[in-house]
């Protein structure tokens, strides 16, 4: 039987509490959008599957955080600083591994209440190596598009080597056999190196 999806990206949903982070994943998974959202407790999960081409199905797991719990001092810090922070604390935490960033400026469509414009976004997202989009659950422009382009950037990654499959499914996962040049390497402790020989 042929598996329902080759690879299996993980996908956490970072961001102040009240961004719209559950209304964007709600649009992009289920279609909806409600005025009124419960606030997200801890984490929430979401699925979606895409075909990136014919034969190649990606199934995207969504974490949807609160938003508030681990993070809640950034949130004293104006925007520019907790997107920084958030991206350092996030690159850190997952190293020696890499993560594919996807800079989201939401709720488009209330642009006479910006708080931030789209060229100092676009600029701080040059900044930091990631791809910028501006969406909008409401009326949904740029939701399907964002993911995609999400989708897109973790394949590339994963095809040049940039990120790697692995086998205790910390991101990416596969359900078919992978090349060896695909699967990732678990840094070997300091302790292991020095018991090996260097003859």
């Amino acid at each position: 039987m042929e598996p329902r999806w080759q690879y299996q990206f993980r996908v956490i949903m970072l961001g102040d509490s009240t961004v719209g982070k559950s209304s964007l994943l709600r649009r992009y998974t289920e279609g909806v959008f409600l005025d009124a959202v419960n606030q997200t407790v801890g984490v929430d999960f979401y699925v979606q599957f895409v075909e990136l081409e014919p034969g190649l199905r990606v199934k995207l797991q969504f974490w949807d955080t609160a938003g508030q719990e681990r993070f809640r001092w950034v949130r004293l810090r104006p925007w520019g600083g907790s997107v920084r922070q958030w991206h350092r604390e996030v690159t850190d935490t997952v190293q020696p591994f890499r993560i594919v960033f996807l800079l989201v400026g939401h709720k488009s469509d209330l642009a006479g209440q910006r708080r931030v414009g789209r060229r100092e976004a676009e600029k701080l997202a040059a900044a930091l190596g990631v791809q910028y989009v501006e969406t909008s659950a409401k009326d949904a422009s740029n939701v399907v598009q964002a993911f995609q382009m999400l989708t897109v950037a973790i394949y590339q990654a994963l095809q040049t080597g940039r990120l790697a499959a692995t086998e205790a499914w910390d991101g990416v996962k596969c359900s078919i056999p992978l090349p060896a040049s695909l699967k990732a390497r678990a840094p070997e402790k300091e302790e292991e190196k020095r018991k090996k020989c260097s003859c």
